[in-house]
This record gives structure tokens, C-alpha cells and sequence, in this order.
């Protein structure tokens, strides 16, 4: 427990239990909220501007994986559809069909997509933006909901132009943006994101994260962050700060269940607190399988072994719950006993219950084991580093 942590509490003691109790209401708030906050993202565009594909980005998901949008040439999302992200079910990805498509007329459109559902929309083109989008962009302008314009499928036009002599990327892609934003005159000044689903470390993809958290209501970005897919070690570091930042209202949430005069509901809830945080760190920080061997295919490095060196990623890859649902009904007390007991120290603490120093260092232990293990993962696969 750190200084500033262990004053601030003092304080709240001395101050009364009242003044404790509202702590306590207010740290089970946030913690309420970290895990169940809502985030509809709507996916538009031109018709094989590559929208599926930027869908199963978000989600974590390979283009031909269970579950993953469909993707093709012609129009194959012919409604609104909603996508829920694998391992965070409060954050939902809606494809929505192309405009001006044959199959969907703009003015139709703009009325049936049911515009309040979504947080806020991206508009994606492979080529240049086009009336359809300026229309769809003003009508969400009016309905007072963010849009962002995202030009895809860079890689294709590096790879093209590279054929050429005197290829200069840059100049590539300040030739795309400049010509995107010139048909784009009349929405004011607005960016556009250069981005290729194909690799996400590469070009506006990461800008893109940034403006949306600048731009998203406060409550919302802790949503957006555990979902959004690792492109970069800041990315990453962002995740982690995220994390740290709810130990304390995360320990305060789980001593405020020690006070309940029901036997055994200290320790399950305790229990199952802790395990819910560590598990949307492990799956925030791509230590899944799924996400593991994606990146392992891509780098041809065998990364298992290093997340089995962490105590904390192995005994959530084993005994924690599989996916991400906030119901303790899922977690079974001889599992979660099963699972602690390869913690270090906390085996005897599930007999009492865990107070809120003991929850607190349970956190950031595990926190900084998984955050450690992630930054390791993506040195050994020669990725980029802070």
C-alpha cells in the first residue's frame, strides 16, 4: 500500500463512517461503471471500402474467425448488425450497410439506421470520399453525434506505388490525405485517418485511438481502451495507466462487501472482484490465446511460453473465467479457491476474506506481472517499444 494511498484512507476513517460509506458507494460506482459502461461504434461507408474487415479489427477478430463480420467485394450486410466485442460484451460494433449502394438509397438510409443507437460513426472510403459520405456526414453533424473519416486499405496503395521509381511513402500518403480532404471541402476542416486493417502499427491507426479518447465523454473511454486492439507499446501503456488508476475505487468497492453480514459473501465477491479486474487486464493486454497466436502467425514466433512464465497470466488462462461477464454466478468458489491458491500469499486469505490492503496489493501485483509479461511479449515479437 503506498503512502498516498494509506493517508487518503487514514482520512477517510477519521472523517466518520459516513463520509466512509459514501467512499464506498462511490468507488463500487466506478467500479460498476469500468465494467458496464455501454460503447456502440457504427461502421458505414462506401460498399468494399473494407468496412467488415475494420469491424473484425475492433473485435479482436481474423476475417475468416467464428463469430467475425463477413467480408466481400459486394455488398453483404444488407442491415444494421451488431458485432459484440469477445471479451467486452458492453461494447458492441454495428457494420452498417454501404451507402448508396444499389441496395440502399441515401435518403433511406439516413432515416433507418436508426441514428441515436450509436456513440459515434466511422465512415470509411478505399478511394475518394464522395457526395454519399458528405450527406451522411451532415446528417450526423446535425443529429450532434462525432464522425470520423477513415481511408483504408493504405497498404494496397503503398504496395502499388512502391512498383514505381522514386517511390516516396510519405509522399504517397500525403498525396492520398491531401486528395481526400479536398473532396471533403465542404464538411470545414475535418481529418482524415490513413489506415490499413492489415497492420495496425502502421500509418493514422493509432491517431485515430487518440482523437477518440480525447474526444469520447469521460465515462465512455474506459470502454473504448479495454476493447480496442494493441497496435503499439504506447497503446499498451495507455491500457496499463487505465488500469492503475482503478485499484483504489476497485479495493474500496471489495472491503465495502467485507461489511455484509452473510457468510462466505465476503470472500466470493472478494474473489470474484479481483478476478474480473485481472481478467480484462490479461484480455486488454492481448494475452489471450486468440490474440496470441494471431500475433504469433504474424511475427513466426512461438509466444505461449513467455505469458506461461507469469503466475498470474497462467492461472487466468486455467482457472478464470473464460469470457468476460459480470455475474459471480459464473465463478465457482472451489475455482476461484483453486485459482488464488497459485497466487502468492492469498491462499489463506480466501478462508477470511480479503481486507482492502490485501486486495489492493493483490491488484497491482497481478496488474504489473500481466502489464510486464505484455511488454515482454511485444519485445521478444520485435515490435515496437516505449
Amino acid at each position: 500500500m503506498s503512502t498516498q494511498d494509506r493517508a487518503v484512507l487514514e482520512v477517510v476513517k477519521e472523517s466518520g463512517e459516513s463520509t466512509l460509506d459514501r467512499a464506498t458507494a462511490k468507488a463500487k460506482e466506478t467500479f460498476d461503471q469500468f465494467l458496464n459502461v455501454s460503447l456502440n461504434i457504427a461502421v458505414t461507408g462506401k460498399t468494399g471500402s473494407g468496412k467488415s474487415s475494420f469491424v473484425n479489427v475492433i473485435l479482436g477478430l481474423r476475417d475468416n474467425d467464428e463469430g467475425a463480420a463477413p467480408t466481400g467485394v459486394t455488398e453483404t450486410t444488407k442491415e444494421p448488425t451488431m458485432y459484440v466485442h469477445p471479451t467486452m460484451p458492453n461494447v458492441k460494433i454495428w457494420d452498417l450497410p454501404g451507402i448508396g449502394s444499389p441496395n440502399f438509397k441515401a435518403n433511406k438510409y439516413l432515416k433507418e439506421m436508426k441514428f441515436k443507437t450509436y456513440d459515434f460513426f466511422i465512415i470509411l472510403n478505399s478511394e475518394r470520399f464522395m457526395q454519399n459520405d458528405i450527406l451522411l456526414a451532415k446528417e450526423i453533424r446535425k443529429r450532434k453525434k462525432f464522425f470520423y473519416f477513415v481511408r483504408s486499405k493504405i497498404d494496397i496503395d503503398i504496395s502499388s506505388e512502391q512498383r514505381k521509381k522514386r517511390f516516396n511513402e510519405q509522399k504517397v500518403l500525403d498525396t492520398i490525405r491531401e486528395d481526400c480532404q479536398n473532396n471533403l471541402k465542404e464538411m470545414g476542416d475535418s481529418k482524415v485517418f490513413l489506415i490499413s486493417s492489415v497492420d495496425l502499427g502502421k500509418y493514422d491507426f493509432e491517431m485515430l485511438e487518440n482523437t477518440l479518447l480525447e474526444e469520447l465523454p469521460v465515462h465512455k473511454r474506459s470502454a473504448l481502451l479495454q476493447a480496442w486492439p494493441v497496435c503499439s507499446a504506447a497503446c499498451l501503456e495507455k491500457k496499463i495507466k487505465l488500469f492503475k488508476g482503478l485499484i483504489w475505487a476497485t479495493s474500496l468497492a471489495s472491503a465495502g462487501v467485507a461489511a455484509a453480514p452473510v457468510p462466505g459473501l465476503s470472500v466470493v465477491c472478494d474473489a470474484v472482484i479481483v478476478l474480473l479486474f485481472l481478467s480484462r487486464c490479461y484480455y486488454a493486454f492481448g494475452l489471450d490465446d486468440r490474440s496470441l497466436k494471431r500475433l504469433s502467425k504474424k511475427v513466426g514466433i512461438p509466444l505461449k511460453e513467455y505469458r506461461a512464465k507469469s503466475k498470474f497470466a497462467d492461472a487466468i488462462q486455467k482457472k478464470a473465467i473464460t469470457t468476460i461477464q459480470v455475474s459471480s454466478a459464473l465463478v465457482t468458489l472451489a475455482a476461484i479457491k483453486d485459482m488464488l491458491s497459485l497466487l502468492p500469499g492469498v491462499g489463506s486469505a480466501v478462508a477470511a476474506g480479503l481486507s482492502f490492503a490485501s486486495t489492493q496489493y493483490l491488484l497491482r501485483e497481478g496488474l504489473n506481472e500481466l502489464a510486464n509479461t505484455a511488454l515482454e511479449i511485444r519485445k521478444v515479437a520485435g515490435l515496437d517499444t516505449i
